[in-house]
Order: C-alpha cells, then sequence, then structure tokens
C-alpha cells in the first residue's frame, strides 16, 4: 500500500511541475506584452482597497466622536508658599487658587465679566441704593452635608468686621450692618453704593465648623467644611523651602453641576524656573504662573498658550505720606520724569494703561491729558529740591516686578534721587508689614480695577488705614466726595461725568502713575480643556468660572443617530 502511494505522489508532483512549467514559467517571457494590462488591474485592486479603508473610517466617524468625559486629575501649578489654606488672609497665588476652588461668596464673577450671583439666587437693590437684600439659593449644602444657612453669612460679615481679622475684604463691609427678614439677608449700607453687589463675593465661612473655634488665624482648615466645586483631601510637603502638593477631591454637594474632573491638585512652587522645568516634563497640566515671554523656555510641543486680558492694572503708587512724596511738587516730577513706554517695554509692550479706570469700564467723552515726558524739567525740580534721604521702592520678587523695579530705580536716579530697592515675597507677612504700614515710598504693585471702577477702594481718604487699599494714602476732600456721588448715581451719563472730574484730579495730585493693563498668559497641556476662550476674566482667579467643563479625559463615543 504504501508504494503505491509513493508511486502516486511521485506521478502527481511530476505533472504539477510540467503543468507549472507549461502554464507559469513557460509565459513568463509574455508578461512584457500585457503589462500595461496588469498594471491597469493592480492599480484598480489598489484603489478599491483604499476606498475601502476611507469608508471604513468615514463610517466610524459618522457614529462617533472624540469628547472629554469625566475622571482624571487636572494638577495646575501655581507660585508662592501655602502658609493657610484660610480663604480670608489668602495671599500667595496658591493660597488664593485654593480659595478659589474650596469656597464660594454671594456673588462673584460669570462669564460675560460681569457680577453674577453665586450662592445668592437674587440680589436687589432699594431706591436709594442703600439696603441690599439677598436670598439663597434652596437646598445649599456644605461638603460635610450641612445646610448652608443665612445664620453663615450673619456669621462670615461679623468676623470680617471684627478689627482682629486683617483681611482684604474688610474695607467693603465698613459701616455695613447686616441682618436677617424672612429668611433674607439685609445689608444696611451707611452710604449708597449701586455696584455693592459686587463687594459680596467674599468667601462664606460655615458657622458650624467655626463658632467655637476660638481664633479663626489659628484654626486649621483642613479639618473645615467648604461649599465650592472641591474638598480639601490631603497635603503632600515636596521640599523644605514649601513646595507642596494640595490634593482635592470633587464636592458631591457642590451647587452646580459636578465637575468632570474627580479631583484637582494644586502643586505650590517657591520660583518661575521650576515650573518652566515641570511643565516641560509634563508633571503639571496648566499654570497662569508663567508670563508671554516665557514662551521661548517651553520645550514641550505639548504645551500651548493662551492670552487674554484682565482687568487689572500695575501702577507706581506714590506714598503721599512720606517725608519726600508728601511734596506733590516732587510727585509731579516723578510723573513728568518716568518714561512709562520704557517700563512698558520691559514689561514686554503691555497694553498701556493711563488711568486707574479702563476704557471698557466707563464710556467717558473726555479723558484728562496727561503731562508730557520731560525728564530736563523734572531734573531740576527735583534738583532744587536738595533732597537728602533716598526714595524706598518696594515691589515683589514675581512676574516683571523685579526687572520693573530696576528700570524704574535707574531712571530715578538719572532723575537725581538717591533709591534703594526692596523685593518682597508676595506673602502674608509682605501685606502685615510693608503694605498694611505703607513701609515704602514707592510701591510697584498690581491691583484689580474690578467689574466696576472700584475708586473707592483705592482712592478715598478712608481706606488710608492699615486694613484699606489706598496704597498712596491719597486724601482729597473733593476726590472723597465725588467717589461717594459716583457709588450713589444710578444714571450713567451723570456716574461717567463724575469719573471724568476725579481723574482730573487724579492726574493733578499725582497719587499714582499707571503703568499697563495685565493679560494672563496661561499656558497648557494640549489634550486636556480648560476655561472657554470665550470667558472675559476680571482677575486671574475668574478661569475658574466654568471649572464644571475642564477634564483631562477624553473617549469615542457614538453619536446619537
Amino acid at each position: 500500500m504504501s508504494d503505491f502511494l509513493k508511486k502516486r505522489g511521485q506521478k502527481f508532483a511530476k505533472k504539477s511541475k510540467l503543468h507549472l512549467e507549461k502554464n507559469f514559467l513557460g509565459r513568463i517571457s509574455h508578461v512584457q506584452n500585457i503589462r500595461l494590462l496588469i498594471l491597469e488591474w493592480s492599480m484598480l485592486v489598489l484603489s478599491i482597497i483604499a476606498l475601502s479603508i476611507a469608508q471604513a473610517f468615514w463610517y466610524k466617524n459618522s457614529y462617533s466622536s472624540t469628547a472629554y468625559v469625566a475622571g482624571g486629575t487636572y494638577t495646575e501649578a501655581t507660585l508662592g508658599k501655602i502658609n493657610s489654606i484660610n480663604p480670608l488672609l489668602a495671599s500667595t497665588n496658591s493660597e488664593k487658587t485654593l480659595s478659589k476652588l474650596l469656597y464660594l461668596g454671594l456673588t462673584g464673577t460669570d462669564y460675560s465679566g460681569h457680577t453674577g450671583n453665586v450662592l445668592a439666587e437674587s440680589v436687589s437693590m432699594n431706591a436709594n441704593g442703600k439696603i441690599w437684600t439677598v436670598k439663597l439659593r434652596d437646598g445649599l449644602k456644605w461638603s460635610d452635608g450641612e445646610d448652608l444657612t443665612v445664620e453663615d453669612i450673619l456669621f462670615t460679615v461679623e468676623l470680617l468686621k471684627n478689627t482682629t481679622v486683617a483681611t482684604s475684604y474688610s474695607s467693603n463691609l465698613s459701616g455695613v450692618k447686616v441682618s436677617e427678614s424672612d429668611g433674607k439677608i439685609i445689608f444696611s449700607l451707611s452710604t449708597a453704593y449701586v455696584d455693592f453687589n459686587s463687594a459680596l463675593s467674599f468667601p462664606i465661612l460655615p458657622e458650624h465648623i467655626f463658632a467655637n473655634a476660638g481664633t479663626i488665624n489659628n484654626f486649621d482648615f483642613k479639618n473645615a467644611a467648604y461649599s465650592g466645586p472641591f474638598t480639601f483631601k490631603a497635603m503632600q510637603n515636596i521640599k523644605s523651602d514649601g513646595e507642596a502638593i494640595v490634593y482635592l477631591s470633587s464636592n458631591p454637594y457642590y451647587y452646580g453641576e459636578n465637575t468632570l474632573l474627580s479631583s484637582f491638585a494644586v502643586h505650590a512652587f517657591m520660583d518661575v524656573d521650576s515650573i518652566v522645568t515641570a511643565l516641560n516634563s509634563g508633571s503639571v497640566t496648566g499654570t497662569a504662573e508663567l508670563s508671554p515671554s516665557d514662551k521661548n523656555r517651553i520645550s514641550s510641543a505639548s504645551i500651548y498658550e493662551k492670552d487674554t486680558s484682565l482687568n487689572s492694572g500695575v501702577f507706581i503708587f506714590m506714598n503721599t505720606n512720606s517725608t519726600i512724596l508728601k511734596n506733590k511738587t516732587i510727585r509731579k516730577a516723578i510723573q513728568k520724569g518716568i518714561d512709562i513706554e520704557e517700563m512698558r517695554s520691559v514689561a514686554g509692550d503691555e497694553n498701556a494703561l493711563n488711568y486707574p479706570i479702563l476704557s471698557s469700564q466707563a464710556d467717558l467723552s473726555t479723558w484728562p491729558e496727561l503731562p508730557s515726558f520731560d525728564p530736563e524739567s523734572a531734573k531740576a525740580t527735583i534738583s532744587a529740591a536738595a533732597l537728602e534721604d533716598p526714595l524706598e521702592i518696594a515691589t515683589i520678587t514675581t512676574g516683571y516686578f523685579p526687572a520693573l523695579a530696576e528700570d524704574l530705580s535707574e531712571q530715578l536716579e538719572s532723575l537725581g534721587f538717591k533709591v534703594n530697592v526692596t523685593t518682597y515675597e508676595p506673602n502674608q507677612e509682605f501685606l502685615v508689614n510693608t503694605v498694611a504700614t505703607r513701609d515704602y515710598d514707592i510701591l510697584l504693585y498690581e491691583v484689580s480695577l474690578g467689574v466696576d471702577p472700584d475708586l473707592f477702594a483705592y482712592y478715598h481718604s478712608s481706606q488710608a488705614t492699615s486694613s484699606g487699599l489706598n496704597l498712596s494714602n491719597y486724601s482729597n476732600t473733593l476726590t472723597d466726595s465725588i467717589i461717594l456721588s459716583a457709588r450713589e448715581t444710578t444714571n450713567e451719563t451723570a456716574r461717567n461725568a463724575k469719573y471724568s472730574a476725579f481723574l482730573r484730579y487724579w492726574v493733578n495730585d499725582a497719587p499714582a502713575i499707571a503703568v499697563y493693563q495685565t493679560n494672563l498668559a496661561y499656558y497648557f497641556n494640549k489634550n486636556t480643556r480648560n476655561f472657554s476662550e470665550d470667558v472675559s476674566l476680571v482677575n486671574p482667579l475668574d478661569r475658574f468660572v466654568d471649572i464644571e467643563y475642564w477634564s483631562v479625559e477624553k473617549s469615542e463615543k457614538n453619536r446619537t443617530p
């Protein structure tokens, strides 16, 4: 049997060889006669395959798309040490970021850059602008499940009015009485203020946590309850210099939509160089701490940048109570002797700012003329004054400020001044020991100009105190009257006329010099989603207004037929 199979196999192999030689190898020589036909058929087959692949992709995209989904952690790099997460004492950018994510106010800046309601369902003013009534949203809760009530608002307001609690929120509540009526909060002002709703953005604290906590300055806020989109989870100290990471979890009791992010991490760095390194390595997702000039330091192709203008400005505040600058003539000499355009170029040619009011805030028919740059005249005035004491300039260590202070110092020295420059870390110690005490002749500093012009906070004489923000100690009975009158004027045209009048005095008295309007340069991983470019930012923290939609996770989702 095996011999039979062997013979059959040999016979089959022989026939196959003959068939191959006859029908394939023997006809290869004819291929050149039909090579065009072969090429056409090959192209046709390849085209059919390519079209089939394209159709498959098209069909897939017709019923699915890539979308941002829930989950993941967004890590933001911030600048400055986290000494506390007490929202009333937040001074560094790291602390302010945590305050914004953990606590809410009655009002806040909305998508359009105007004041909108947050914890408040409604805010209304009576006819004379002195009585404001606030109704809370229904069903508000703290992160521990306790109800957020009118008592929490009353407790927080009285706390802010306590002189032992040094906070920037206190000035807006000076002379304000608060009470409860039919479940609503009543704010009674000593003078009318038509934009008082913007002053209600202060963070609300839970009475049930702090009522018996003793001094609030020493309370560990890690054990508090929160109203914001996130709650405190843990804190990790990275380096002995203060670098740390605070981990936040999504707040299930947040009044708004649940955040897509499962968690948020605030990575506090002590210097900008470390932030740049972290961005390039991918250890952080985004940051608002760099300037447009830092763009050339970003080596990672995954990092994008977007710039958004802010309602903030950098000013040269001149202390009108200091030995040298109480002399108006000297202040005006500085006003016309400083090349502001040169300082703006040091800051990367930021948007010019000439006044403490933005053109977007008030449509003034006339803006006062600023003095022309005249260094020779300024030198003559300063030389005649025969000044012996040096000008003390104070500023902070972050951003463009050190370079700006150096340029300002050189210009002042060229005018005939002796100058000392001191830079400070932007922390609570700086606010308490330098800003609050006005321990400077000149303060080079950035301030928020608010949703509406906030002349009272920076230029009314009542705010020239340790708890106020009149950083120039400016005092003029006429401008005080104008500021208060503008606050209570509801007619926009009449109000703008008062702003024009104030600016004429501001230019003539020279309590401060405007340098530039600031921009927010936000650097982020291109594969994530953060604040919409349609959001109008008043200050950098307003980037969190749409935090519910920030995301780091993507997924393929089927389209609804």
